[in-house]
This record gives C-alpha cells, sequence and structure tokens, in this order.
C-alpha cells in the first residue's frame, strides 16, 4: 500500500498485481523456474508507470520489497526493521537487499520531475514480491505481459555492471539401507555410506565441468553438498539418508536439461556399479532451479548504459559477472528483454546482522539511473 501511494503521488500510473499460483505454475512447466506452494494470500506486486513528454522506447527498473527474516535480533546495533543512520550509512533490514536500489530508481524519477528536466518513452517500475523464494514476484510480471526496451535489476552490484550469472539447480537425493545393531554391521547396509560413494563420483563430475567449461565473467562450475542427514544413533546402521545439492552452471555453455542428464547419469553409473543400489535406486527431485543469464556487452543498452554512468560518474563502469542468482535471468530469458543488473550495495551486506548501505552509493545510484533515463 505505502509504495502503491508513493508512486500515485508522484504522478504514475499504478498496477497492484496479485499473486497467482497458476501463473507460477505455468512458469515452472515451461521454464524450469519458479517455487510452488507458497502463500500467496493478499500478495500483490505493484507497477508504476510514468509517461514522459514525446514517444519513444520504455525503460523498466525492477526491485523486489521482500526480504529475509532478520534473524538474531539481540546482535542488531539497532533494531532491524527501524531504520538508523550513522557514519554515512542506513542500517535495516532490506536496506542493501534491495529497497536502496528501488527507491533510486523511484528517487530517479523524482529528481528529473523537480529539477522540470523532460524525458521521452515511458519509465517503469516494477516492485514484485516473493523474490527471495525463488523469483516469483518477477514471473508473475511477466506472465502478467510486463515488458520493456530495456530492463534494469537493482539489486546490489558493488558499483559494477553485471551482464552475466550462473544458473543453478537444487537437487534432492534420498537413500534406503538396512538397519541392524552396528555391532553386527555386515548384516546391515548403511545408507550413509552409499550416499558418501554418490558424493565423491559427484565430485568427480564437478573437477570434469571445471577443466571442460570456462567463462571470462564467472567462475567455473560447482556442486556443493550443503545438506546431509542419516541415521538415528551411532549403534544403529542407518537406513535412511539424504543430502540435498546445489550445482551452479554456466549461462549458454551449459543448460538446465544438460545439468540435469548428467546428474542423473552419475548417480545411475554409481548404482549400477552397486548391487544394493542396483535393488535400491536413490530417489532424486528438484526442489529449486533457475537459468543462467547473459547480456551481450556490446548490446545498444549496455552501450547507453555505460554513457549514463561514464556522464554521472565521470569514469567508466566495470563490467563483472555473479556466481548468485537473480531476477534478470527472468527478465532476459523468458521476458526477452534487453537486461542488466546494476544497484547500490553489494552481496557482502545482504541478509546479515546490520545490514547496511553506503548513502553515498545509493545516492550515485540516483544519479545514475536518471541520466539512463
Amino acid at each position: 500500500d505505502y509504495i502503491a501511494e508513493l508512486f500515485r503521488s508522484m504522478g504514475a500510473e499504478v498496477t497492484l498485481d496479485p499473486m497467482k499460483e497458476e501463473d507460477i505454475e505455468k512458469c515452472f512447466t515451461l521454464y524450469q523456474e519458479g517455487n510452488l506452494g507458497h502463500n500467496q494470500t493478499d500478495r500483490y506486486n505493484v507497477y508504476a508507470m510514468f509517461q514522459g513528454e514525446k514517444s519513444g522506447r520504455s525503460l523498466m527498473f525492477n526491485g523486489h520489497m521482500d526480504v529475509m527474516p532478520a534473524e538474531e535480533v539481540e546482535e542488531w546495533t539497532s533494531p532491524p526493521f527501524s531504520p538508523s543512520i550513522r557514519d554515512g550509512k542506513i542500517f535495516g533490514r532490506g536496506t542493501a537487499d534491495m529497497k536502496g536500489g528501488l527507491m533510486a530508481a523511484t528517487m530517479a524519477v523524482q529528481l528529473l520531475k523537480d529539477a522540470g528536466v523532460p524525458f521521452s518513452g515511458t519509465v517503469k517500475i516494477s516492485s514484485v514480491c516473493d523474490e527471495e523464494g525463488g523469483g516469483n514476484g518477477s514471473m508473475q510480471a511477466i506472465m502478467s505481459g510486463e515488458r520493456a526496451d530495456g530492463v534494469v535489476v537493482c539489486e546490489g552490484t558493488s558499483d559494477e555492471l553485471i551482464l552475466a550469472h550462473m544458473g543453478f539447480v537444487f537437487f534432492r537425493v534420498k537413500f534406503t539401507g538396512k538397519s541392524c545393531h552396528s555391532g553386527v554391521k555386515k548384516e546391515g547396509v548403511s545408507a550413509i555410506d552409499k550416499a558418501i560413494k554418490v558424493i565423491q563420483a559427484l565430485n568427480e563430475k564437478e573437477h570434469e565441468w571445471l577443466l571442460h567449461y570456462k567463462h571470462p565473467l564467472l567462475p567455473a562450475p560447482n556442486l556443493n553438498v550443503g545438506v546431509i542427514h542419516g541415521g538415528t544413533a551411532g549403534s544403529t546402521v542407518a537406513d535412511e539418508c539424504m543430502f540435498e545439492v546445489c550445482v551452479h552452471y554456466l549461462p549458454n555453455q551449459m543448460s538446465h536439461n544438460q545439468v540435469v542428464k548428467e546428474f542423473k547419469e552419475v548417480v545411475e553409473r554409481v548404482s549400477k556399479s552397486d548391487a544394493w543400489l542396483e535393488e535400491h535406486l536413490p530417489e532424486i527431485s528438484i526442489y529449486q532451479s533457475g537459468g543462467g543469464f547473459e547480456m551481450d556487452e556490446n548490446a545498444l543498452f549496455v552501450d547507453s548504459f555505460k554513457r549514463a554512468y561514464s556522464e554521472a560518474r565521470g569514469k567508466n563502469v566495470k563490467v563483472v559477472g555473479s556466481p548468485a542468482g537473480c531476477d534478470s535471468r527472468l527478465w532476459r530469458n523468458i521476458a526477452d528483454c534487453p537486461t542488466i543488473q546494476f544497484g547500490p550495495g553489494n552481496l557482502a551486506q545482504c541478509h546479515g546482522i546490520d545490514e547496511w548501505l553506503d548513502l553515498e552509493a545509493y545516492y550515485q545510484s540516483i544519479l545514475i539511473y536518471a541520466e539512463l533515463i
């Protein structure tokens, strides 16, 4: 409600778009994107549209309203949801991730209005929800028909221009064993031991990827086992084990389907070489995924941003990639919009205790966005 009223007070045409599970399901089916089963009751995206004095191209700024929970509140210097300013920084949950970027775009429009500087075309601000859960908000916006000739995803980028990020697939693998007392362990089958065999083979696959794939802006593909659960006691052979793993892969050179295929092939190969696993196949499921993102550095929209940055900052912007996924992939891959990622703040400041945003970086982003408009 607050941001909708703010946009209206600035003279924008405002649209409230409710989250729809059926649209996320469609996205999941068509594009292997989206997290299903979220509670979307009374959750809305808010779209603002500002018309310029002359016709022209459309420019969209994209940002999300939702934030991660503020854990260990007692460790915060000041309450996480009561913003405070000190030492040239604003502290509070969501300052860096990413209310700073969202408001920098909003204030860029207001700056031009206050200065009486006309612009051509249309400026849009898509303020979305449920980004932290995997990008559902931007998916909803895209499924509802939101488009632009250029999209700026305003996530924090450390004053650098992100033109690529890695894709990701989260797998869950479950194993069944045969329990017995550990004193006679040979009569049982350890599900943990079977899981270890598969993990070792997956690590070999990661090494194979590392040797085969390289990208000028991104690290090599990698595979991380981040969760493992199994067994009930040290005196009992484990009859169940489960691990979760995230695979990060390179855009354009690799694909979701390829990663899934190669992952399953590793598990199947190990299973065929093990008599128990061949009869008790591991269960593989995917619980989250997102595509890679890459934008041609020679694209017209990228060149326009570089010129705007140089005008505002008096220097050239550094082009980089990011290992972390972002809504950039959705606007580029699904909406087919020229897309870049640039905003105040950086990844290191996000999600932690005493999250903060440098105010000077925030002010500079306003000027850069205004120059781009």
